[in-house]
């Protein structure tokens, strides 16, 4: 089985921002403000506009990354995901509130996958852990074919 590890870090972020600013000179505000995924419980109280705009930065972040990695395009159709959220705390988190979907979305729309769907998609895992020093997102995408 052919397993795709990649991360996002701080150091991700920085990379991204100053694309980011390249492409956008007079934004004041950096995009994603940290390595993982907004909580469930964030953006789904949000009015529908402040969501579907947040949704855009991490889908527009989300294409940057596969194509800076050189993901882009790959059209793995038959896959499980498996993420783990390392927060910068230890304060208790719900690994299910931790539902990357703006990201999986931008892994489809990138060409990554084929599609998150049940026929595609085989299994979805969610993991936490704490890690003061580096905060991160760990993506660990399983080939089954």
């Amino acid at each position: 089985m052919k397993e795709i590890k990649f991360e996002i870090t701080n150091q991700t972020l920085e990379k991204y921002n100053e694309y980011y600013f390249s492409k956008h000179p007079r934004a004041k505000k950096i995009p994603i403000e940290h390595p993982y995924h907004p909580s469930i419980n964030t953006w789904f109280i949000l009015p529908r506009p402040q969501m579907n705009v947040l949704k855009q930065k991490w889908k527009d972040f989300g294409i940057w990354l596969m194509n800076d990695l050189g993901y882009a395009g790959m059209k793995i159709e038959n896959f499980e995901i498996e993420y783990i959220t390392y927060m910068p705390t230890r304060r208790r988190i719900d690994p299910d509130n931790t539902t990357p979907k703006f990201l999986n979305d931008a892994l489809v729309e990138s060409g990554f996958i084929m599609d998150d769907d049940g026929v595609h998609m085989k299994s979805l895992t969610l993991k936490t852990g704490y890690d003061k020093e580096n905060p991160r997102t760990e993506i660990t995408v399983r080939i089954l074919d």
